[in-house]
């Protein structure tokens, strides 16, 4: 009986608060003195940390529902401009059918703290979008808010080192997402003198790295990463004489910026810091995993016919199609994945698969499309070499069968090989292409 008493009062104490955040967001719309508006933008926020994640996903119901633009406003609007074409009766319509949501979301990020808010209550977002697609209108405002908050220009690019604070660097070993760094001792091999870490910073989150990424200084091109994770691995000679650059792990910080393009031209600042302080390096590359190839080859999905010529389409889809039935049905066992990529010869046929894979990513859908790919590519990247057997973490071989890719990135035709990939086109080397020849 006690028991219930105690849900029943925490249920309505919850529903006042809910009661009371959506009157505070009212109000904040629509007074104009700037104290009473930062103080009601505090009052917003700390109401929304407080509630259960029942109430959120209510409140967010109701910005999804009660903060559109109106409708009416705006049809009439577009006629008159249709009628017109007067930039008063534009810049009318523009301000009409820009929905409430948004001047509310930029009202609560005016207070110091409210920035950092914003973006743990969109990370509370992104979970629900899919069994409730309406919300996609609030993720779509402050996306939009957001890619404009965190424009590359308000960030700063900083190199970190061992003398950097301890907690922003219990924030890295938390956050890698690509190699996991296993404490301290790992962490300082990874800032040696022949290692470099950058990340990214905004001023609204000064002690929150949002997105890094990890260097290896070295006198050529990698081509496994086991070499470069290795904590007894001495370091690589006079670091001033090294000749590569080599990214081998981006990590982003902030789930909550999940589709704000932080990494666009990341790799390029710094590759070009690094040419500073090193003017030996001519090479700048990555050792990137390949997540979704195994995705791609256990699925019934084709080879894309472009861009291959029909010979080597047929032979290439053949082969797709004898490695798919391999590996559909062996995803959850690491132990058959493992024996597969291990067989006698088979890395050749990895390579070419892996290879026509990256080459096809523009034409593949988002679902199995490769995102690491995707990202390097559109940062202007070249398809440069694919190396079997490269990373046999369970990691690696669940996703590739232990393939990984090298990009290269010449600073020079960074900007050709962006605008080719967004027309749909790969710029890869000439030994990955003639993996496609016949």
């Amino acid at each position: 009986m006690f028991e219930r008493l105690r849900q029943a009062s925490a249920a309505q104490k919850e529903k006042i608060r809910l009661k009371l955040l959506l009157e505070a967001c009212d109000r904040l719309l629509t007074e104009a003195g700037e104290s009473i508006s930062q103080r009601l933008a505090s009052e917003a926020l700390a109401l929304y940390q407080d509630l259960t994640a029942d109430s959120r996903l209510s409140f967010f119901l109701a910005l999804a529902e009660r903060f559109n633009p109106d409708v009416a406003a705006v049809r009439k609007l577009s006629a008159r401009y249709a009628a017109s074409a007067d930039p008063d009766d534009l810049m009318a319509l523009i301000d009409k059918a820009e929905p409430p949501r948004q001047e509310l979301f930029r009202r609560l990020n005016q207070v110091p703290h409210g920035c950092a808010v914003l973006i743990g209550l969109r990370m509370d977002l992104l979970s629900h979008l899919k069994k409730h697609p309406i919300l996609r209108l609030v993720d779509a405002d402050l996306q939009h808010l957001l890619s404009s908050w965190f424009n590359p220009g308000f960030l700063s690019l900083e190199s970190l080192n061992w003398q950097s604070p301890a907690g922003l660097l219990e924030k890295i070993i938390a956050h890698e997402a690509v190699h996991e760094i296993d404490g301290w001792g790992d962490l300082r091999r990874r800032l040696e003198p022949d290692r470099r870490l950058f990340a990214y910073f905004h001023p609204a989150l000064p002690n929150e790295p949002l997105i890094f990424v990890e260097v290896a200084l070295l006198v050529e091109m990698p081509e496994a990463i086991a070499p470069l994770l290795d904590r007894k691995r001495p370091i690589e000679g006079d670091p001033k004489q090294v000749k590569v650059a080599a990214f081998y792990s981006i990590s982003n910080c902030q789930p909550g910026l999940k589709g704000v393009h932080l990494g666009n031209f990341l790799i390029k600042r710094v590759a070009e810091s690094l040419k500073k302080e090193f003017p030996s390096l001519k090479t700048f590359c990555t050792l990137s995993p390949i997540p979704g190839l195994v995705g791609w080859l256990a699925s019934d999905t084709p080879l894309p016919t472009e861009p291959f010529t029909s010979k080597a389409h047929s032979s290439l889809e053949k082969l797709r199609t004898e490695w798919s039935a391999r590996v559909a049905g062996q995803q959850n066992s690491l132990a058959s994945l493992l024996s597969l990529a291990e067989q006698p010869g088979q890395s050749e046929a990895i390579g070419r698969l892996a290879g026509a894979y990256l080459k096809a990513t523009p034409r593949l859908d988002d679902r199995l499309s490769d995102p690491v790919a995707r990202f390097h590519l559109n940062n202007g990247a070249r398809l440069e070499r694919v190396n079997a057997l490269a990373n046999l973490s369970p990691k690696g071989i669940r996703q590739s069968l232990g393939a990984m890719v090298n990009y290269l990135y010449d600073l020079d035709q960074i900007e050709p090989n962006h605008e080719a990939f967004v027309a749909g086109e790969v710029t890869a080397s000439s030994s990955v292409s003639k993996s496609f020849k016949g």
